[in-house]
């Protein structure tokens, strides 16, 4: 009798094609996120007057949202392509929705970090014009930060809605991870830059930030099957690897240097560092997974096999 065929590839080669992209895609994953966290941070040191950490919160969000959407343009080949997604608004699609969440949270954002740019020139600029945008910055400020959560979730989204076996299996947890990662970075950079007695916010976002994305990486691992091994495994294993003993470290860090300012910029750089490996780890993870045919055939194969058991239990 011929044997049952074990289809595996077809002659070797992916199923999924991997996404085009290139590691600018994974800088931008990071800095969109960090200029989320540093909004929502900023306009909270504005509300409890800690005018250092606003200040840090501001500018970092500022340098970041630049940095995202160089990034993304850089990608994109062209600004125009960016522009040109404006044009329509599909409820259905995550770029669609996330570019329009960008264009949404970016003006105030950057509205925010003008104030405090003004603010910190001599009193003679600050008449006239520019003026206003000192009276503009606070509610600028409060309307970047209620905009920035979907800004730190929604790529996230944005990978787990492709056929990327990786990506597509984490998507009850990715989000998670990576507003937990956002969270640890920003906080790491208001630890960074900001006095240790003014710090206390930053503190608790980044220690806080940090057990989430802990937490939720471990979770994902264990619900993506085996997908979950691409994160173990060659240049994503490293940087995974990476990200947790930064985190961890960070995160330890954070708490015991409440007196110490050393301590705690060296704490926010290993967060940071370690929001960075993340971002890197996870889309390393899911270019690995869409060259091997494993990635795709197996759980395909297994929820094949669970439709028939029930048909037959039925």
């Amino acid at each position: 009798m011929v044997p049952e065929a074990d289809f595996t590839s077809y002659y070797g080669r992916p199923i999924v094609k991997p996404a085009p992209w290139e590691h600018d895609i994974a800088i931008y994953l990071f800095t969109g996120g960090v200029a989320a966290g540093s909004s929502m941070l900023a306009a909270g040191a504005d509300l409890t007057d800690r005018p250092a950490l606003r200040r840090v919160g501001r500018l970092g969000s500022l340098v970041s949202l630049a940095l995202s959407m160089g990034a993304l343009v850089h990608d994109l080949g062209k600004p125009s392509r960016f522009i040109n997604m404006l044009r329509v608004a599909k409820l259905t699609s995550p770029m669609s929705v996330g570019t329009w969440i960008l264009a949404l949270h970016g003006p105030f954002a950057a509205a925010a970090s003008a104030a405090e740019v003004v603010g910190m020139l001599p009193a003679r600029w600050q008449r006239g014009p520019l003026g206003i945008l000192l009276v503009l910055g606070r509610p600028a400020g409060i309307v970047g930060a209620l905009t920035a959560p979907p800004v730190a979730a929604y790529t996230a989204v944005l990978l787990a809605d492709t056929a990327t076996p990786a990506w597509h299996s984490a998507f009850r947890e990715l989000p998670f991870v990576f507003c937990g990662s956002a969270a640890a970075a920003s906080g790491g950079l208001g630890l960074l830059g900001t006095p240790v007695d003014q710090a206390g916010p930053a503190r608790a976002f980044a220690v806080g930030g940090a057990a989430v994305e802990l937490a939720a990486e471990r979770r994902m691992e264990q619900s993506m099957g085996i997908s979950a091994e691409t994160l173990h495994q060659g240049t994503a294993g490293r940087w995974m690897r990476a990200s947790i003993a930064l985190t961890a470290a960070g995160a330890v860090g954070a708490l015991a240097g409440r007196r110490s300012r050393a301590l705690s910029m060296a704490s926010g750089a290993a967060l940071m560092a370690g929001s960075l490996c993340t971002r890197m780890g996870v889309f390393e993870a899911g270019i690995a997974s869409a060259k091997d045919p494993k990635y795709t055939v197996v759980p395909q194969r297994e929820r094949v096999d669970r439709g028939e058991q029930v048909r037959y239990q039925g």
